[in-house]
């Protein structure tokens, strides 16, 4: 099942994907269009993968590729929902989209083995997390400017349970800027898989409900400016539309 949450008339609804439309908690129905779209799981812990996909990597000139996982944290303001807006500040010479698929954690667990981590997954979405490269020191310590910015992780628009995704491993990732598509690829290229990354963070710490995980992106990502429309898609999890605006668009949190 796909879950949103959403905001109709002041007031913040959960709902369910059917046929005519979201239908919320107390059975009214309303259009995808009529509503504002907010994250579709308030994140808790987030993580964040660098250089996961051998082919991102390489197109960064990377010979080898990490021999364990590059991770990092992102606050919650950095997160926005579906049809939401993203600000890119002035100063900015390179800001690049990346898709991924977003792993939401669905009980709290440690020490978590390869075999059994899909059970401790609730389900998945899509993220846009977008990257200020202007401020990047290096790939192994991303700035905080870089990737910490407020608005600038659109998310959702769906929460999909996890039994309606058959194959986390084999989803193909797409954007598109202004319908072109800039950016392909497939989650069967991330270098440490779903259940290797569960296993790896919960090896030192406890993963709850609520907490995230963006896997990382594929090659492709180039240079957006202010006024573009970014589709970031996972198949079969949904397709994330999201727009590019400048100081003039005075966004406030």
């Amino acid at each position: 099942m796909k879950h949103a949450r959403i905001a109709v008339d002041g007031l913040i609804h959960n709902g369910v994907e059917t046929e005519v439309g979201i239908k919320l908690e107390n059975g009214r129905v309303v259009q995808e269009n009529d509503v504002v779209w907010l994250p579709p799981v308030q994140p808790q812990t987030v993580f964040t993968l660098g250089l996961n996909f051998a082919d991102h990597a390489a197109e960064l000139s990377f010979k080898e590729a990490p021999k364990e996982p590059l991770v990092f944290l992102k606050g919650p303001n950095t997160f926005i929902g579906h049809r939401g807006k993203t600000y890119r500040p002035s100063d900015v010479t390179f800001m690049h989209y990346e898709c991924e698929l977003a792993v939401v954690i669905g009980k709290a667990g440690k020490n978590i083995s390869k075999e059994d981590a899909y059970d401790y997954v609730g389900g998945y979405t899509v993220a846009n997390d977008y990257a200020l490269r202007d401020y990047l020191e290096n790939y192994y310590r991303p700035n905080l400017r870089v990737k910490n910015r407020d608005t600038c992780t659109p998310i959702g628009p769906w929460f999909v349970d996890k039994e309606d995704v058959e194959d986390p491993m084999n989803l193909k990732l797409r954007t598109l800027v202004n319908g072109e598509v800039v950016q392909e690829g497939t989650t069967s290229d991330m270098i440490f898989s779903v259940p290797d990354l569960i296993e790896y963070l919960s090896s030192f710490m406890t993963l709850n409900k609520g907490d995230i995980i963006l896997t990382g992106t594929p090659k492709g990502s180039v240079d957006t400016k202010v006024g573009d429309e970014v589709i970031t898609e996972v198949e079969g999890v949904g397709r994330l539309v999201n727009t590019i605006v400048g100081e003039e668009a005075d966004i406030k949190q």
